[in-house]
């Protein structure tokens, strides 16, 4: 679907037709994070079986993970995940979380792609299959660190982003990307910070691309959160890393996206709410409805909308 902002227009295209809809001067900017398999199964010493999801290293094989169950997940207590590698709880965080220490022998990343499964997101009722390992992924994901995949980036080809002008940055997806908003107020609603990274020579791209009036077209509302936040920090893009806590609802002021690929999102979620601070709560309604009637697909493996 392409929504047209100015015009308060719907079009229906094909995914392909996308380098006929942007122009020649737009330049796309994609997150290249990939998803890793985070999700483990062992058991603690008493024999009860337990669901690790492995949310962010802290440290040196120190990570903050959700175990489930939690309720008599208490510090000391180790948990078998396969035989050679096994998790130690240093402390409890809040609700179901905790800190881990992992013992093992041999290479951490290998461990993992050798038990862990793929982190499908809580909707899609069915396990991970092996084909998710590169289904749930982008052709263009490589930097490892995601929970989630940056679901807009899945209907990009090699094909059509050789006819593309583009550069890519990294934010990588945390768990928190699906907790929905159940405050009264949306102001009190707090996201969770992801880590990201903008290289020189991206960032040089943006700039000259702002400088020259071009269109930016991100790629998802990760690589917008990513860019707006950079800009809120220095008034330009400019090469940087650390923690993303931006939360974009209706309201905010966009400074540096001026077109959107996105998906169709869950109600009550932090992604339709950037998504109406970018378009519109009225225009969007409006498009989720011609979405239901068209019988488009929602969600992360679903169809997407053009933004301009």
């Amino acid at each position: 679907m392409v929504v047209r902002r100015s015009e308060r227009t719907l079009e229906h295209h094909a995914f392909r037709e996308l380098p006929d809809l942007l122009s020649p001067s737009d330049l796309l900017v994609i997150n290249n994070t990939r998803v890793f398999p985070a999700r483990l199964h062992g058991r603690k010493t008493s024999g009860a079986r337990l669901e690790v999801l492995l949310l962010r290293e802290l440290g040196a094989d120190t990570w903050e993970a959700l175990v489930r169950p939690s309720r008599r997940v208490k510090a000391g207590q180790q948990i078998a995940l396969a035989p050679g590698f096994t998790a130690r709880v240093l402390e409890s965080c809040k609700s179901d979380r905790r800190l881990l220490q992992f013992e093992y022998e041999g290479n951490f990343w290998e461990w993992l792609e050798k038990i862990g499964s793929t982190p499908l997101p809580p909707y899609i009722d069915r396990n991970d299959e092996r084909s998710d390992r590169e289904r749930y992924q982008t052709v263009f994901a490589r930097v490892r660190g995601s929970v989630a995949a940056p679901t807009a980036g899945l209907h990009l080809t090699p094909e059509l982003l050789q006819r593309i002008e583009h550069c890519e940055l990294t934010l990588h997806v945390g768990y928190g990307t699906f907790k929905p908003v159940i405050t009264e107020r949306v102001e009190d609603h707090k996201v969770e910070a992801e880590y990201y990274q903008i290289s020189a020579e991206t960032a040089s791209r943006i700039q000259q691309q702002r400088d020259s009036q071009g269109r930016i077209v991100a790629v998802g509302t990760t690589t917008t959160r990513t860019l707006e936040y950079t800009f809120q920090q220095y008034g330009r893009i400019e090469a940087a890393e650390g923690w993303d806590p931006l939360f974009i609802y209706p309201g905010f002021q966009f400074k540096v996206v001026d077109a959107l690929i996105t998906n169709f999102h869950l109600p009550r979620s932090t992604l339709l709410l950037l998504v109406s601070a970018f378009a519109g709560k009225e225009l969007v309604a409006e498009a989720y409805q011609s979405a239901i009637r068209e019988k488009y697909r929602f969600y992360s493996y679903g169809d997407s909308m053009l933004i301009l």
